[in-house]
């Protein structure tokens, strides 16, 4: 493929899966390491009625409304998931099991009820994303990269990922000391005068940010991918948290860029017409990867 072909047609859509890979990667390490892996599909499920809710409200898929959306959904069902214990006297994973599940039953309900296709906000795009559609019509080769006026048709997602991937990052280096300490000893952490609760919570709505910023471009399939599979194949690879979010991020790296190569060009390669989900792909590309880290890894457990 020419550059006249590659870069208006894949480099935009390859770039944001690479940044959304990484985005949810980079706080999937510690959310991992504190036994909280699958908050990122709590989140996944949570959002999607909050985010529809936005939309029907406002009219637009925009960033702000969806965040505020996915934020509300989110204190509504902290706070079912309260009333649910108390009311019923059941463990707390019981609890949020059946927030998680009816929200998100609830927020599918709503995409087929309303007509929201036509903004690319169904549930196809809810749980695949429309990762392929995000081309960037004003680019003619890679002196587009160069051209101001070229950059300013620049899908939206693209700067979106980009900024979210920074503020994540940023989160992660300045609070790198407090999250590594209150991450494998928190007791210790209490007792030097740390803030953990509010540090863990602030490390959830840091994830939240990154899966409502992806939701839209990627959907909720590569989205629960990337907090778990990256980081858990890391897991394999070392014991040390600085090796391990770096090879996370290698990790990520691989499955988006293989994931998008494979979805367009495997089926071509079998003798196939169709291409498949690029984000399906990438999703499915992670998992690969963890199970050879799984299977050759160095730390990989024995049993």
């Amino acid at each position: 493929m020419s550059g006249a072909e590659f870069v208006p047609l894949s480099l935009t859509p390859m770039l944001i899966g690479i940044f959304v890979a990484m985005a949810c990667a980079l706080p999937g390490n510690f959310l991992l390491l504190r036994r909280q892996a699958l908050i990122g599909d709590a989140i996944s499920h949570v959002v999607l009625p909050g985010i529809v809710v936005a939309f029907l409200l406002s009219g637009m898929v925009a960033a702000l409304p969806m965040l505020l959306g996915a934020a509300a959904a989110a204190i509504i069902s902290v706070a079912a998931i309260e009333a649910i214990q108390r009311l019923g006297k059941i463990e707390p994973g019981a609890a949020m099991g059946v927030v998680f599940t009816t929200m998100f039953a609830g927020g599918v309900l709503l995409l087929e009820q309303s007509d929201t296709s036509s903004v690319h906000l169904d549930v196809e795009h809810a749980l695949f994303g429309n990762l392929e559609s995000l081309i960037w019509l004003d680019a003619l080769g890679w002196s587009s990269l160069l051209d101001l006026d070229a950059l300013s048709g620049l899908p939206v997602e693209l700067p979106r990922m980009a900024g979210t991937l920074v503020l994540v990052g940023l989160f992660i280096g300045i609070f790198w000391r407090p999250l590594k300490i209150s991450t494998f000893d928190e007791g210790f952490a209490q007792t030097i005068g740390m803030r953990t609760r509010p540090l863990g919570l602030a490390l959830v709505v840091v994830s939240a940010i990154a899966a409502v910023a992806a939701f839209d471009a990627v959907g909720s399939i590569i989205v629960i991918a990337m907090f778990i599979c990256p980081p858990a194949a890391a897991r394999m690879m070392t014991n040390r948290l600085e090796t391990q979010v770096a090879w996370s991020m290698l990790f990520a790296l691989l499955a988006a860029v293989s994931g998008y190569i494979l979805a367009g060009y495997g089926p071509l390669w079998l003798g196939f017409d169709a291409s498949v989900s690029a984000a399906g792909m990438i999703a499915t590309m992670s998992g690969v990867l963890l199970a050879l880290a799984a299977t050759l890894g160095p730390h990989r457990k024995r049993t």
